[in-house]
């Protein structure tokens, strides 16, 4: 009798219908492979990037047009069944057999994993909370935007990437913001002291009321909105509030499934080809965490292009056909009307140096900030010059030795420079 387990006609199921699973199931279909392939999603949306949740989509609905990863045809065009509103509640490994919240259940042949995470609510301000928003989801969008349209005063709790994001966005519409912030200055587990500055320095000139360094000691939910009280002895009411405080990995399929998690950054741990503990299942985007050759150790990234990239690594894996090679790793925002764009990653270790002129808060322009150490550029930050980032690649990709100093030559194009260096070190 055939065992239906090692069958290789089984099906391929993705459990997860965001960037990396859709990517994934397109990326499968590329490879050749003609299995039949299962996309689902707990969402009752198309899969769709999310990058623009908290910037075009809050500002224009018909925006949102523009969010969805593939046209609506093209799921059944490729033989995918896309399967939306549907939960994978558990993971036999060893039976290969998967297990929906409606009580049915599927085997399969291959699984890839790609729940991506969840928005980390703060204890004292749970999502119930009335005026209170996190934003996650496209559906998470739609609601605030709808509140945006009544109330004035903002309050975004949260200096990261995201939280700039909404403040920015929110500012851009002519609301009152104030955007409170536990660490000392803006971003600092990713940008140098001198850019956290300058984009402070951007964000009060814009109008936005930064409170850097406050912890929140007590909320109380009052008639006029949320009161907060805070560790520097003052409070803030506002009628709306926005929390933005990072993303835990959604890991508990793939834990109760018995995957090895790592217990540093909450990922699940897997291979080069995206492969993890257990035989036949995969992972990747925000939930996966995995050995990352520019920094030397296992990360977990949040970014679209590591869920692309390594949705492409598990199609490849599944499908039987070449790895991608490994890229620099990339990183984009925009916020506070400037272009963000970086390679590699900040380290306080690292040694900058600046190319070209850094204007003031409210001036037009473009520099960038190179980081190295022993001559091996680890960290580049492009301000309105992502054409420039881009000529530094070779060295990102290569870990050449340079003179980084002289990358800083901004009367010299910097695509010469690169490649003098590039010779330099050949």
């Amino acid at each position: 009798m055939t065992n239906l387990h090692t069958n290789s006609n089984l099906p391929v199921l993705i459990v997860g219908a965001g960037q990396a699973g859709a990517t994934a199931a397109a990326e499968l279909r590329k490879f050749g492979c003609g299995k039949q392939i299962i996309l689902c999603g707990a969402e009752t949306h198309a899969p769709y990037e999310r990058p623009p949740l908290s910037k075009h989509v809050l500002a224009d609905q018909e925006r949102e047009r523009d969010i969805f990863i593939h046209p609506a045809s093209f799921y059944e065009d490729h033989g995918i069944d896309l399967r939306l509103g549907t939960t994978v509640v558990a993971l036999n490994a060893k039976e290969k057999t998967a297990y929906f919240k409606d009580g049915s259940k599927t085997e399969y042949g291959s699984c890839l994993i790609a729940t991506g995470g969840n928005a980390r609510v703060l204890p004292e301000l749970p999502q119930s909370t009335p005026g209170v928003h996190y934003v996650r989801t496209l559906q998470n969008a739609r609601d605030l935007r709808a509140a945006l349209e009544s109330k004035t005063h903002i309050l975004v709790i949260g200096g990261g990437f995201l939280g700039l994001e909404i403040a920015s966005s929110a500012r851009t519409s002519g609301h009152e913001v104030t955007l409170v912030e536990a660490a000392a200055r803006l971003l600092p587990r990713a940008l140098p002291a001198v850019l956290s500055e300058w984009l402070a320095d951007r964000a009060r000139a814009i109008g936005i009321n930064l409170r850097l360094g406050v912890s929140i000691n007590a909320v109380a939910v009052e008639a006029d909105g949320v009161k907060l009280n805070l560790s520097s002895g003052t409070s803030i009411t506002a009628a709306l509030v926005i929390v933005a405080v990072g993303l835990h990995p959604e890991v508990e399929l793939a834990r109760n499934a018995g995957l090895r998690i790592n217990h540093e950054n909450g990922g699940i741990s897997v291979g080069p080809d995206c492969s993890s503990s257990l035989a036949g299942i995969y992972a990747a985007g925000d939930c996966a965490s995995q050995m990352n050759p520019f920094f030397g150790r296992e990360v977990r990234l949040e970014s679209w292009q590591n869920a692309n990239v390594q949705a492409q690594c598990a199609a490849a894996a599944i499908a039987g056909a070449v790895q991608p090679k490994n890229v620099v790793p990339w990183f984009w925002t925009d916020q506070l009307g400037w272009n963000i764009q970086m390679y590699g990653e900040y380290d306080s270790t690292l040694e900058y140096v600046l190319r070209g002129e850094i204007p003031s808060a409210l001036e037009p322009g473009k520099f960038m900030l190179l980081g190295g150490r022993a001559g091996v550029l680890r960290h580049a930050i492009a301000i309105n010059a992502g054409g420039d980032l881009r000529q530094t690649h070779p060295l990102f990709e290569r870990h050449a030795s340079c003179n980084i100093a002289a990358l800083a030559d901004h009367t010299q194009p910097l695509r010469k420079l690169v490649a003098v260096a590039l010779n330099a070190c050949a």
